[in-house]
C-alpha cells in the first residue's frame, strides 16, 4: 500500500482523526486514575448505590440535551442509546464489583485485554478481519499487559474474573458503538446522556430487586462526593462524550489500542495515590503498552503498519456530529 506523500493536499478528515486520537488519550489517562479513585469512593457506599449515582448525577447535568428527543437526531440517539446503555450497565456492574474485590492496579491491568479482544469481536459481529498488524500489535499489548501483572505478583480471584468480564464487554461495546452509530445524524451528548440513564436508573432497579433492605443513605463524608464529582465529570462526561466521538471517525481496534496505555495511567496513579507497589518488570510491560500505542497514532510516513492504523481505510460519515462543534442547523 501506498502511503500519499506530505507534498499533497492535507486530508481534513485525518486532521480529524488526529483529534479524536488525542481525546481518547486523554480519556485513557482519567479512566486509569480511575480505579484508584473509585476504590476510594467504595470505602463509603456499596457498588451499586455508588454506580447509580455517579450515572444518575450524569444524566441529570445532560439533561438539556435530551431536547434533542423531539428531533430525528435525538431519536437516532436514543434508538443507539439504550442497547449500548445496556452493554455499559454490565461493563460497570463487573468493574465496580471488580476494583472493590482486587488491587486498583491489576484492574486496570485486566481491563487492557480489551486491546486483545476487540479485533476478534470486530471480526464477529462487523464481519471485518482486521489485518495481521492488529494482532500483532494487540499481542504487544498482551505482553505488556502480563509483565505488569507478573511485576505487581497478580494472583487471579474473583474480581480479576469481573474485570476480564468488562475487559470482553468493552471490547463489545466498542464495536457494538460503531455499528450502531455509523453514517448515523446523531447527538454524541444525548447518546451521553441516554446510555448515563439507563446505567443510572439499572443499578437502581438491581439494587431494589437484590439488595436486602436497599440501598443505605447517603454518605456525608466530603471524600465520597469530592471523588463521586471527579468521575461524573471527567471519567464519564468526558470520557464517553470522547469515546463516541471518536468510535465513530475511526475504527474499534484502533480506539481500543490508543487506549491500551490506560493499565499504565492506572498503575502510576494507584503507586501514588494508594501507595500500590510496582516492580521492575511493571515499568518494563508498562513501556511495552505505550509503544503500542505509539505505534497504533505515529504518523504513517513514520511507520507504514498495516491498513487498520491508516486514515484511508477509515470511512468518513457522511452525517455531520451533532454536538461535536457541528450544528445541524448549518
Amino acid at each position: 500500500m501506498t502511503i500519499p506523500s506530505a507534498s499533497r493536499s492535507p486530508n481534513p478528515f485525518a486532521k480529524g482523526l488526529w483529534f479524536a486520537d488525542l481525546l481518547l488519550l486523554l480519556v485513557a489517562i482519567v479512566w486509569g486514575t480511575s480505579y484508584g479513585v473509585a476504590k476510594d469512593a467504595l470505602v463509603f457506599y456499596p457498588v451499586l448505590g455508588f454506580v447509580a449515582i455517579r450515572f444518575c448525577m450524569t444524566f441529570f447535568l445532560l439533561l438539556p440535551s435530551l431536547r434533542r428527543l423531539a428531533r430525528p437526531e435525538g431519536r437516532a440517539a436514543l434508538r443507539a442509546g439504550v442497547p449500548l446503555g445496556l452493554i455499559l450497565l454490565a461493563i460497570f456492574i463487573c468493574e465496580t464489583f471488580g476494583v472493590a474485590l482486587t488491587q486498583a492496579s491489576n484492574a486496570a491491568f485486566l481491563i487492557s485485554l480489551c486491546v486483545v479482544f476487540t479485533p476478534f469481536v470486530e471480526w464477529l459481529v462487523m464481519a471485518q478481519r482486521p489485518p495481521v498488524s492488529a494482532f500483532v500489535v494487540a499481542f504487544v499489548s498482551l505482553s505488556g499487559t502480563w509483565l505488569l501483572t507478573i511485576g505487581s505478583n497478580l494472583t487471579f480471584n474473583l474480581g480479576d474474573g469481573l474485570m476480564l468480564a468488562a475487559a470482553l464487554l468493552r471490547a463489545f461495546m466498542m464495536v457494538m458503538t460503531k455499528r450502531l452509530t455509523i453514517d448515523k445524524n446523531m447527538s454524541n451528548l444525548t447518546l451521553t446522556a441516554v446510555q448515563s440513564g439507563v446505567v443510572g436508573f439499572g443499578c437502581l432497579l438491581v439494587a431494589s430487586l437484590f439488595m436486602q433492605g436497599g440501598l443505605p443513605p447517603l454518605p456525608s463524608d466530603p471524600s465520597f462526593w469530592v471523588c463521586t464529582v471527579y468521575l461524573v465529570l471527567f471519567c464519564t462526561i468526558f470520557a464517553f462524550f470522547a469515546q463516541n466521538y471518536g468510535l465513530r471517525r475511526s475504527n474499534p481496534t484502533r480506539v481500543s489500542l490508543l487506549m491500551g496505555s490506560e493499565p499504565v495511567f492506572g498503575a502510576l496513579f494507584a503507586s501514588f495515590w494508594l501507595g500500590e507497589k510496582l516492580g521492575a518488570l511493571s515499568w518494563v510491560g508498562g513501556a511495552l503498552i505505550v509503544g503500542a500505542t505509539l505505534w497504533a497514532t505515529l504518523p504513517r510516513s513514520m511507520l507504514n503498519f498495516g491498513a487498520v492504523f491508516s486514515t484511508r481505510n477509515i470511512k468518513q460519515e457522511s452525517a455531520p456530529i451533532i454536538g461535536a462543534g457541528i450544528d445541524s442547523s448549518q
